[in-house]
């Protein structure tokens, strides 16, 4: 799973503070976040126990 904060419509919103990349992370402008499928897995069991926040990730709609 690939995680780019600038392909995403929530970007620069307040769902940014509730996003688990923002409270796992410290990213860098332009810089994606790259997770493996068992550390998707994770992710979603931690949000799903409300033990972090869950994966905000709203992505654009292709262009052309």
């Amino acid at each position: 799973m690939r995680i780019d904060c600038d392909e995403c419509v929530m970007q620069h919103t307040d769902a940014c503070d509730d996003c688990v990349v923002t409270f796992l992370v410290n990213r860098r402008p332009g810089e994606p976040v790259v997770i493996d499928d068992a550390e998707a897995r994770a992710m979603r069991l931690l949000g799903g126990a409300g033990l972090v926040p869950r994966l905000r990730l709203v992505p654009r709609a292709p262009v052309g």
